[in-house]
């Protein structure tokens, strides 16, 4: 019996995920630790450094729970992006085989990154939890939410800037450039209400402003951040993300033949 256009991809889908997984862990002896590594280092450095500082600023908010939920969705915004770009160079071989096409490698790079990020999410907050630091789930349909949104964001600017890239390979150069100063302007050391109103209008064109702090909203009690908005997530991740479909959809002939 023939397998579904579904059935296909999702083989091909999860086919990919696993060499991923070789790929990234397989030649490290200490493969998956490194994984977690990365954003516990971030996060000790930054509290060494702001730590005291925000614990005068902000007295009755937990700064390292506070500091996990800016520095994770911004690893899962960055991760995705960023080896979205790669994907089609590191697969160029697979795409000989007819079900394998350029998408699914996206797919399956921004599936692994999402449960990366989840696993550590989870087990830094558990670190955090047990150090003494207070936290409460105060609304976990708003997170799973928020992050679904961002990762589809995610995928929707690798996959514009993956097909850009093999028209104008120069372009692939500036993600790395553009992601920087993001990590300044995305509320990751900072909470929106500590800048001054008249600068709002502009932080808040960002959407990872909005997935930062509607993360802390949900799982820190007290913490509302005026101005963010789960409706400016949905419509901006949506259009980026058919953005980036539409693009896919009219060079996947030539990015398959080049």
């Amino acid at each position: 019996m023939a397998r579904s256009g579904f059935e296909v991809q999702q083989a091909a889908v999860k086919a990919l995920f696993l060499r991923e997984i070789r790929t990234r862990f397989g030649k490290y002896r200490l493969g998956y630790f490194w994984a977690i590594l990365e954003p516990a280092a971030h996060l000790l450095v930054l509290l060494g450094i702001f730590g005291f500082i925000m614990h005068r600023t902000m007295p009755d908010i937990s700064f390292p729970v506070f500091l996990l939920n800016g520095i994770i969705p911004y690893f899962i915004f960055s991760n995705i992006s960023n080896r979205s770009v790669g994907a089609i160079e590191a697969n160029q071989g697979l795409f000989n085989y007819r079900p394998v096409k350029p998408i699914d490698t996206i797919i399956s790079r921004a599936l692994l990154e999402t449960l990366i990020y989840i696993a550590v999410y989870i087990l830094l907050m558990v670190v955090v939890w047990l150090a003494g630091e207070y936290f409460e789930i105060v609304n976990l349909l708003q997170l799973v939410a928020t992050w679904s949104l961002l990762v589809i964001f995610s995928c929707g600017i690798g996959l514009t800037f993956m097909v850009v890239g093999k028209m104008l390979p120069e372009t692939q150069k500036f993600l790395p450039i553009l992601l920087k100063p993001l990590y300044f302007i995305s509320c990751i050391m900072f909470p929106l209400h500590t800048i001054p109103k008249e600068y709002w209008s502009y932080l808040l064109w960002n959407p990872i402003v909005h997935a930062v702090e509607l993360s802390r909203e949900a799982v820190m009690p007290g913490y509302i951040s005026e101005g963010v908005s789960l409706e400016y997530l949905f419509i901006s991740s949506l259009s980026i993300f058919f953005i980036g479909l539409a693009l896919y959809r009219t060079r996947e002939g030539a990015m398959l033949t080049s």
